[in-house]
């Protein structure tokens, strides 16, 4: 049931009907910021790789030739919990980064290039909810991840090509670092490709950086939000006119058959292909209920928010592979 739970843990952002515990948001209350000159700052450095993600590592990390820069999606879900912002040695909040979302999320980017990810003072769920202080706990959120790759670029990257990877919250920081460090900037050229599923992003959110609508374009981003076949959020129409990428097939197709579908990888560490078909709509992809063992408690399950990446792993990890394999042939 633990599995079930976490692969499937619905997150509402935008239900009216639940409430959490809160505080004011007061700077005096900060959890201490990072250091990224420590390594226990991060939780993923290319010498300090989690079990979880050693395992779906099948290269020399010496022969990659690109980095991998991964933001993780918000993990603190608790209704009492009244903290803004989660201190990065939070053991709880740790644990579900190495062993949840790290080995689940940043591992299809695993063979494509070296992965790094920060440790950052996280934004409880409710800053997605109309709770006086949630921009500043993004804000404060964002900062670390600022703070981070500032460090990454100017110790680890050495002009590396980039593959930029967020989920949800890990989304919305890494739709800024895009403007902050890539969009009309020298630093796009270094761009193989953000993806960015889990929240809206308009078609024009970039001045240069733009959608990519093929499995072997480079420079830009794909992004997508995943539910059940037939169902809507419950907050009318925020997906419209929203960046839909197809992500099994990487192009304009607006369904997909079981048989084109390339693996989920579900928290049993099996994966499954040909478990699933998606249609493409205004601002959502529509999945069938997945095949596989445990269906039967997903098919009461609406939101497939949390699985924006899982369902679709091994068809991820073929296309940034395909994407820094096109990136490093056109930048020779």
């Amino acid at each position: 049931m633990k599995k079930i739970r976490y692969l499937f843990l619905i997150v509402l952002f935008f239900s009216c009907k639940t409430t959490y515990s809160t505080q004011d948001f007061f700077t005096e209350k900060h959890p201490k910021a990072p250091n990224y000159t420590n390594e226990s700052s991060w939780a993923v450095l290319p010498n300090k790789y989690s079990e979880g993600l050693k395992q779906y590592t099948t290269v020399n990390l010496t022969d990659l030739k690109a980095d991998v820069f991964y933001i993780y999606p918000t993990l603190n879900t608790d209704k009492k919990d009244i903290r803004w912002n989660i201190p990065i040695d939070d053991f709880n909040q740790q644990q579900k980064v190495l062993h949840k979302v790290v080995k689940y999320q940043a591992s299809p980017f695993a063979n494509s290039g070296k992965i790094y990810v920060p440790y950052y003072r996280q934004a409880h769920v409710r800053a997605y909810r109309l709770y006086k202080g949630r921009k500043e706990a993004l804000a404060l959120a964002y900062a670390d991840v600022k703070k981070a790759f500032t460090y990454y670029l100017k110790h680890y990257n050495n002009k590396r090509p980039i593959i930029l990877v967020g989920h949800s919250q890990g989304t919305t920081h890494g739709i800024q670092l895009l403007k902050d460090f890539f969009d009309d900037k020298p630093l796009q050229k270094q761009l193989i490709a953000a993806y960015l599923p889990g929240i809206r992003i308009k078609p024009n959110e970039f001045k240069t950086i733009n959608p990519m609508n093929s499995p072997t374009k480079t420079g830009g981003f794909v992004s997508w939000n995943t539910r059940k076949r037939g169902t809507y959020p419950s907050l009318k129409n925020w997906y419209n006119g929203s960046v839909t990428t197809n992500p099994i097939t990487w192009d304009g197709q607006k369904t997909t058959t079981f048989s084109q579908h390339k693996g989920f990888l579900y928290s049993n560490d099996v994966l499954y292909p040909k478990s699933l078909k998606i249609e493409v709509v205004d601002g959502l992809i529509w999945s069938t209920v997945p095949k596989f063992p445990k269906r039967f408690f997903m098919s009461f399950i609406k939101n497939y928010h949390i699985g924006d990446i899982n369902l679709f792993w091994q068809d991820i990890k073929e296309n940034a592979e395909l994407r820094t394999k096109t990136w490093l042939s056109n930048n020779k």
